[in-house]
């Protein structure tokens, strides 16, 4: 068990170091001027040539290549992300205050997935190749189906303007605020997002449980429970334990396509998340904030994937112990 968790420690570490590097040289290998990706094309074609060398001073863009790498590193180890070109303020400031907005979005999401597409999953296993099964796949399927945008367009058709139960943009009120009645907004305002993510991500998870489940009824441990006599219940929580494993894979890796679809949804909702900061710094061509966004997704991602590979051999003794299992 020890090595397994060193070697997966190595591993990911060489990981997060090839996505740092990635990160930082990405911006260098676009084609064109420096300058002309950190100011707006009018500040940018107006600027002379000595106005030109003090913005790449100012970001560090005038050494050679290994020594922005060094400095990029010490930085980061830092927290030192550069400074927005369009807010003027620390990229990890911006950072900060968005990327709890964009967590309770998601981690509300990836919980309510999971246990929704699991208990579907699961109900349309013990019923495989009845009316309800093909019902429950066909809804599924359908509403996997559907880009966010357009299921949180049409959340907001029914439940905000027909309806007109729950506000249309933002996770603040317009009015000051506080306690309980503060709490009570936030709730209320991020419901159809959250909505929205749930039914975007429901798909994977109740595929895969639904699968997992078919599989685990068909393995002689299930055919010698019934043969014992106990009751379907005791089978069913044997069964369904076991086919809980695939899915702290595919929740934990399905955190990166999820966040991918947060940036859609807030900038559909206007929620203040890493999501719409990254669609208003790509309007503002705001390459530093960009950059940072994109480690600090890069860094969540590579991180779920590590939780899983340490979690997993915890969660079935095969994986931790093959040479047992094998004999």
């Amino acid at each position: 068990m020890g090595g397994h968790v060193l070697r997966t420690v190595g591993q990911y570490v060489l990981v997060l170091f090839a996505a740092i590097s990635l990160n930082f040289a990405l911006p260098r290998l676009a084609p064109g001027d420096a300058v002309d990706y950190l100011l707006p094309p009018e500040q940018a074609g107006s600027l002379s040539p000595e106005q030109r060398r003090q913005v790449l001073a100012q970001f560090g863009l005038d050494q050679s290549v290994p020594t922005q790498f060094r400095d990029y590193l010490s930085g980061l180890a830092r927290g030192d992300l550069l400074f927005s070109v369009r807010y003027g303020r620390p990229v990890g400031e911006l950072l900060g205050e968005r990327v709890g907005w964009s967590a309770l979005l998601v981690g509300g999401s990836v919980l309510l997935s999971t246990v929704v597409g699991a208990f579907l999953g699961f109900r349309s296993a013990w019923r495989r190749g009845t009316a309800r099964d093909a019902g429950t796949l066909t809804g599924v399927m359908l509403v996997d189906s559907l880009p966010p945008f357009f299921v949180g367009m049409l959340l907001i058709l029914v439940f905000s303007v027909q309806l007109d139960l729950f506000p249309i943009f933002g996770a603040l009120p317009t009015v000051d605020t506080s306690g309980l009645a503060l709490v009570a907004e936030v709730v209320k305002r991020s419901v159809l997002p959250l909505a929205t993510l749930t039914l975007a991500s429901i798909g994977p998870v109740y595929l895969v449980a639904r699968s997992a489940l078919v599989s685990e009824l068909q393995e002689d441990y299930v055919l010698m429970a019934e043969a014992k006599g106990l009751s379907e219940r005791q089978v069913r929580r044997h069964a369904e334990r076991n086919a809980l494993l695939p899915l702290s894979t595919v929740t934990l890796i399905g955190l990166g396509s999820l966040v991918g679809g947060a940036a859609v949804v807030e900038t559909v909702f206007s929620y203040p998340g890493l999501g719409r900061l990254i669609y208003e710094a790509v309007l503002a061509r705001d390459y530093p904030v960009l950059q940072g966004a994109f480690l600090l997704l890069a860094v969540g991602v590579i991180l779920a994937n590590f939780v899983n590979d340490l979690l997993y051999p915890l969660l079935d003794p095969r994986v931790r112990r093959p040479r047992a299992a094998a004999t």
